[in-house]
């Protein structure tokens, strides 16, 4: 077989591996969305404003968790869980510098403390809503932690 055959099936071969990869991430992200009450949510373990350490991500509620999701891993494990009582939120502000392509546009930033060693989310303005709500409304007994 010539060398530039070779060549052409290694092409065809990343093509078709690169297509396999790109439905498998759709495929999860549907997966994923199926159950409800999932939003676009990105974290960071640090406290910085800077772009570095950002992970693009999604969020699914779950009863007493809400389960975080790389946006580019297949993997169908959560990569971390927060637990309902256990998440502090900590005001809010928009981002800055290159904060600002670091995660989705229209998103906002707010500082949390919780048991993952996350210490910041970034969310539309709906989905922090929607989050502070799931946190307050934990059944009753439950400690409720998040301060804004």
């Amino acid at each position: 077989m010539p060398l530039w055959m070779w060549f052409v099936d290694s092409l065809v071969f990343v093509f078709a591996l690169l297509v396999l990869l790109i439905v498998g991430l759709l495929v999860r992200r549907r997966f994923l969305a199926r159950s409800g009450g999932t939003f676009e949510m990105s974290v960071n373990r640090s406290t910085e404003a800077q772009a570095k350490g950002w992970m693009l991500g999604l969020a699914v509620y779950k009863d007493t968790e809400l389960e975080w999701f790389r946006t580019f891993s297949l993997s169908p494990r959560p990569t971390y869980r927060f637990t309902r009582g256990d998440v502090i939120i900590d005001g809010r502000r928009e981002p800055v510098g290159h904060e600002v392509h670091a995660i989705h546009s229209g998103h906002l930033i707010v500082a949390t403390e919780n048991a993952a060693g996350v210490r910041q989310f970034a969310m539309s303005a709906n989905a922090l809503t929607g989050l502070l709500s799931w946190l307050e409304s934990s059944p009753p007994g439950q400690r409720v932690n998040n301060v804004l």
